[in-house]
């Protein structure tokens, strides 16, 4: 049985932003062409960010897939460690401000940004 690798941003317990990977079971379809089981979303967004862009520290709104069309994106944690994704790489983007919280720039979320010299574009799924 075949396998895809989920890279999660999520909120950890102490309510900062960590990644962490889990292993999704490609259950479905036929040996030539393995399938997960069918995952419900609301919608998706396509989003273009010119050279130079770069956001401030933000939660998540709404748990969604993340996946890189073309060019590249740097997302960055609290603890200063970052990741950069490239085309047809993905993350699952669900670091949500913890309930009850308000949010704190200095504690909660991660920013993102343009790498490189090509337009970063996206495609962005809601769970």
């Amino acid at each position: 049985m075949s396998t895809f690798e989920k890279t999660i941003l999520f909120t950890d317990s102490d309510g900062r932003a960590r990644f962490r990977t889990e292993t999704l079971s490609l259950s479905e379809g036929k040996p030539q062409a393995r399938l997960s089981p069918l995952m419900a979303s609301s919608g998706f967004q396509l989003r273009r960010s010119p050279v130079g862009f770069r956001s401030e520290f933000h939660c998540t709104e709404n748990p969604q897939w993340l996946f890189v069309l073309e060019g590249q994106m740097e997302i960055g944690l609290q603890d200063g460690s970052s990741r950069i994704f490239g085309p047809g790489q993905h993350f699952y983007s669900a670091d949500v401000l913890p309930a009850g919280a308000t949010f704190d720039p200095t504690v909660h979320g991660h920013w993102s940004r343009q790498v490189g010299p090509d337009e970063l574009v996206t495609l962005f799924v809601r769970g």
